[in-house]
């Protein structure tokens, strides 16, 4: 599978969706600093594309199974680069935020064109593997790019933001890999019954369970990538390295399980009871973090949180792509996307009150009973 190019071109179209808060985290304090940015509110700058990027993944969903994915795909592509880039000549910080904004816009058409392709080139195992394929993908890059950033930025921070130039080549590998000529003429022939059909899949109450239960995922998820460097920090004295350890830890599990054994485990004991699996194996390593001191044992924590991550995640998005026709799986999968940044969105507005309340150790408590809930979920009646 691996040596179909459009497969490999649409990862790493579908990756740089982590490009757009991993480049701008390392080179905040610089920018904070150089431009007389307010603390308070330049924190937003890293974040607010995950708002966009929720709002604007299922619309451009909707858009590309109506028009075509390749004709949402390339130029999202291409608006990622500009806008992004744009983000070099700024100097103030509400036109970072408004470039932001429609980098997160952009990115959300990048999500959702994306993974309506991967849906429609492959059926059955095939496509359980790409998706799988996809987390690893974009699990992998959440490390380089923030490690990539940080570098270039190291220079000037004002470099860092030209990396999201290289959307404009991965829009010409797209235009020259797919045939849109051909992808114009299937969707015309579907367009008519679209929106009906979108209205009937909308109706089935198993589709807006698994958009809730991805939602809580992305709130489980970013906890441990916000507050665990916190949480180091705070018990150990662990700097910016170890820290980085440690996430990179989880991000590997994740990637890892995501590309090889996600598909094997829900074959193995069904779809739904794989899910869960991943989610209890969230919930045990985050109500365990509390209790943990030693390095060793917070890898060990690390890892086996991203590898029920990577269990659940690509087995969520293969089950909403079952329940939704081929012609609507960029609308259904993109609404997933949207569902997931709004939960990293979310996450540290729903979890922030309780580190308030009961400290760090409440936070992974909370995050674990999130989890749990979600596993939970997944056994109500008429799932």
């Amino acid at each position: 599978m691996l040596s179909d190019y459009r497969l490999l071109v649409l990862l790493v179209a579908g990756s740089l969706t982590t490009m757009a808060g991993g480049v701008v985290a390392p080179i905040l304090p610089e920018m904070v600093q150089q431009l007389h940015l307010d603390p308070r509110l330049a924190g937003n700058l890293v974040s607010l594309h995950c708002l966009t990027i929720a709002i604007f993944s299922p619309l451009l969903g909707i858009l590309a199974d109506r028009i075509g994915r390749v004709r949402v795909l390339i130029p999202s592509l291409i608006l990622f680069a500009l806008f992004g880039m744009a983000g070099a000549l700024m100097n103030s910080l509400g036109p970072l935020l408004v470039s932001r904004g429609l980098l997160g816009a952009a990115s959300g058409g990048i999500a959702a064109a994306s993974l309506g392709l991967l849906g429609s080139m492959y059926e059955g195992k095939a496509r359980s593997q790409a998706l799988g394929y996809a987390t690893s993908a974009l699990t992998l890059t959440g490390i380089a790019f923030p490690l990539l950033g940080g570098l270039v930025g190291a220079m000037n921070w004002r470099f860092a933001f030209l990396l999201y130039g290289l959307g404009l080549p991965v829009a010409l590998l797209v235009n020259l890999l797919f045939n849109q000529k051909q992808s114009t003429k299937q969707v015309s022939s579907i367009t008519t019954n679209t929106k009906n059909n979108l209205t009937q899949v909308l109706r089935y109450p198993q589709i807006w369970m698994l958009l809730l239960i991805i939602g809580l995922t992305s709130v489980a998820m970013y906890a441990v990538v916000i507050y665990a460097p916190l949480y180091l920090k705070k018990t150990i004295g662990a700097g910016t390295i170890l820290n980085g350890i440690v996430l990179a830890s989880r991000a590997v599990g994740a990637a890892v399980v995501s590309a090889v054994g996600s598909r094997y485990l829900a074959q193995s004991l069904g779809m739904t009871r794989a899910i869960a699996v991943g989610f209890a194996l969230m919930a045990v390593t985050l109500g365990t973090i509390p209790f943990l001191t030693q390095i060793g044992w917070l890898l060990l924590t690390a890892i086996l949180f991203g590898v029920g991550f990577g269990i659940t995640l690509p087995n969520l998005y293969d089950s909403l792509a079952n329940l939704a026709p081929k012609e609507l799986g960029s609308s259904i999968l993109a609404a997933g996307t949207g569902a997931g940044f709004l939960g990293q969105f979310l996450s540290p507005i729903l979890l922030g009150p309780v580190l308030a309340f009961s400290g760090m150790e409440g936070v992974f408590y909370a995050a674990a009973g999130v989890a749990a809930l979600a596993g939970f979920l997944l056994f109500l009646p008429k799932w």
